[in-house]
């Protein structure tokens, strides 16, 4: 014979002999609150920590590759994303417009290999018609450094260039014959290297006309 089964009434919801399932979970209103708060500050956290490091790495969004160069035709336009516009102004940079030319930068070789300045590279080929360019190297964060001749960059009009317009130019610490880009005098105190080439009143600024056109090729020669 079966025991009757015990009779539940409202007063009982909260017994402990009521199945699990069937029990309604007291209010914890504080509870309630701090799960709230908690999610609250994991998605603030999250969102200012993602922007940050956005920020921080200093490459814009929407960059358009071309070999190892990186350019980024909305910046400076109205279409520039809000981290893109955020990098520039904190690091105190004024992009160069849509019809005041184009801005490329290498981090890396033609091979993939992050650039460095205790070696010595060969930029070679041709770039993209331009009224003048200028290639200047600079540290990891874009800033110029000393070099023995006091100067880092090399200009289009000071090029020696090959009879079909090819150049070759030799980036290193020691002077080198020809087209010699002055590296920093202190390559071992010198955070990362990067080459910058700004092509000036060029045809090609925007995404769509770069993509394929020529750039030059950055071969490592050799290291200190």
């Amino acid at each position: 014979m079966t025991a009757p089964l015990k009779q539940f009434s409202e007063a009982d919801w909260y017994e402990t002999d009521l199945p699990p399932i069937l029990r309604p979970q007291r209010p914890r209103p504080l509870r309630a609150l701090a799960i709230l708060a908690l999610v609250l500050f994991s998605g603030s956290l999250i969102g200012i920590s993602s922007a940050y490091f956005i920020i921080e790495r200093e490459r814009p969004l929407m960059a358009v590759r071309i070999g190892p160069w990186e350019t980024y035709p909305y910046a400076g336009t109205a279409e520039a994303d809000p981290y893109s516009v955020a990098i520039y102004t904190r690091g105190a940079k004024i992009p160069l417009a849509s019809g005041e030319g184009v801005d490329l930068i290498a981090r890396t070789d033609s091979a993939g290999d992050t650039l460095r300045p205790m070696c010595r590279y060969r930029i070679h080929g041709q770039t993209p018609t331009a009224r003048l360019w200028t290639l200047t190297a600079t540290n990891g964060s874009g800033r110029l450094v000393e070099t023995m001749p006091e100067r880092s960059n090399l200009t289009s009009r000071q090029l020696l260039r090959e009879p079909d317009g090819r150049f070759e130019v030799i980036a290193s610490t020691t002077p080198q014959p020809g087209n010699w880009l002055p590296l920093a005098e202190a390559p071992f105190s010198t955070e990362g290297l990067r080459f910058n080439l700004r092509l000036y009143d060029a045809p090609v600024s925007t995404g769509s006309a770069l993509r394929g056109v020529a750039m030059p090729i950055i071969d490592r020669i050799d290291c200190l």
